[in-house]
């Protein structure tokens, strides 16, 4: 069964288009013109859409043109009287799937219909997020979704897990460019070896090429072993560089040069070895500016940027927002040993029209807060309206959060070696010197972390 979006301005054909694929198992959405067809897609995603091309107002033709612009890969079949054929010849041309001269048989129909399912299905785009049986949707399992925007990327995303191109993820803080990165390996060839992520922002620049490319003994002071990178771990899976617009300008030239040559050399190393990554980068800053201002290698740019996928905000998918709730609620209930089965009455409504400039990550954050001080069954409106304003006035600007963390970070390593420095270094994978630099930053005395 398919969900199939019929259009067409007389009401006869419309309902014999309906009673045709209804009869075959299919869900059927309808539309009597194209302007009222592109509006319904703002609602819902089918796998296919059929449409007449002569219409008032909107024409077939101009309703796949706006279609194909927002959805490339959903299939777009044309209905089209005799004297229009030539018209629909063109149409195939500009990326129609295809067409069917009226009056048409049933049969006809239905195998076309059957033949631009199989290409949606071949293509990834026709089974819904949040649905489907587990074969199919295990790769994303973790993106829950009915937003026809994110449904879009997530198809587009699986076609290109196929290929070995390089990705770039576009979007804002906490819309989930790590979850759909990890989901692009779990639908690729290479979805066996290893998944390799890493926060280009949270590295120390001097430690950036060595934590990358790795670094053989005595290539610098506190250098005591040889260390493989982290491009070599991901030899023959995917490196995931978050962040990538925050690498210095030193290490972007070397992985330019990792990712034309197929080789990764050490520092402090005079040879190379050959490593086979699949290279998906993401940044909140749009790396195209970034390269235009200068900011960001244009050469490694374009090597990084075969194919974009831009994460909607939250804000503008808000049909997920009660089912990421819904979620988060049975989730985060479980894991801190509550009962809450659910929000009150006027919850979901408060959640979908909150602004959530944190995205996902900040809903989360508000549905934990509220499960965690929930004392009954039901999260009430006054328990979410304190979590909503709470969260809003907790909201760290970004250097903040980092400076925050790091000092935490090294605080909890301290306690755990009982103020050994040296070793503390060694779980932090960081020389001495540079540990104590980190220390000395924050304030931190290792002495003052000794056993009594």
């Amino acid at each position: 069964m398919a969900r199939i979006l019929i259009v067409d301005d007389d009401p006869t054909l419309l309902r014999l288009l309906q009673m045709r694929l209804e009869g075959e198992g299919h869900e059927v959405l309808q539309a009597a013109s194209g302007e009222a067809a592109l509006a319904l897609l703002d609602r819902e995603l089918p796998e296919l859409l059929v449409t007449d091309l002569r219409m008032g107002g909107m024409d077939g033709l101009q309703l796949f043109e706006a279609v194909h612009r927002r959805h490339p890969l959903l299939p777009v079949v044309m209905l089209t009287a005799h004297g229009t054929i030539p018209d629909a010849v063109k149409a195939l041309q500009r990326g129609v799937f295809g067409y069917l001269p009226k009056p048409f048989e049933a049969r006809e129909l239905l195998a076309e219909v059957e033949r631009a399912l199989a290409a949606s299905r071949a293509l990834g785009a026709d089974v819904p997020v949040d649905e489907g049986d587990a074969a199919q949707g295990a790769w994303r399992e973790a993106i829950l979704t009915r937003s026809p925007r994110l449904q879009q990327v997530l198809a587009e995303a699986r076609m290109v897990a196929a290929t070995d191109a390089s990705v770039v993820i576009h979007g804002a803080s906490g819309t989930g460019k790590e979850l759909l990165a990890r989901a692009i390996h779990a639908a690729s060839p290479r979805a066996a070896r290893n998944f390799v992520a890493i926060n280009c922002g949270a590295i120390p620049e001097n430690l950036v090429e060595s934590e990358l490319f790795g670094h053989v003994k005595g290539a610098f002071t506190g250098a005591s072993r040889d260390r493989t990178g982290l491009v070599a771990e991901a030899n023959g899976g995917t490196l995931f560089l978050d962040e990538v617009a925050e690498l210095p300008a030193s290490a972007q030239v070397k992985l330019l040069r990792v990712l034309q040559e197929r080789e990764v050399r050490p520092v402090g190393s005079e040879r190379s070895a050959r490593v086979d990554v699949r290279v998906v980068s993401a940044s909140h800053r749009k790396l195209a500016e970034e390269a235009a201002a200068g900011r960001f290698r244009s050469d490694l740019y374009y090597r990084l940027n075969v194919v974009g996928l831009s994460l909607p905000a939250l804000a503008e998918r808000r049909e997920d927002i009660a089912l990421l709730a819904q979620h988060f609620a049975a989730t985060l209930s479980q894991r801190h040993g509550k009962n809450v089965a659910g929000f009150a009455p006027g919850v979901l409504e408060l959640f979908t029209q909150a602004s959530w400039p944190g995205n996902v990550r900040q809903l989360q954050n508000t549905v934990e807060q509220c499960v965690v001080l929930c004392s009954g069954t039901l999260i009430d409106e006054g328990l979410a309206r304190r979590a909503l304003a709470s969260e809003a006035e907790g909201v760290q600007p970004l250097d903040e959060a980092r400076r925050d963390f790091e000092r935490d970070y090294l605080v909890q390593l301290l306690k755990l070696t009982a103020g050994n420095a040296a070793e503390a270094a060694r779980l932090a994978r960081r020389n001495r010197t540079d540990f104590y630099a980190l220390l000395a930053r924050h304030q931190l005395q290792a002495a003052a972390f000794k056993a009594e």
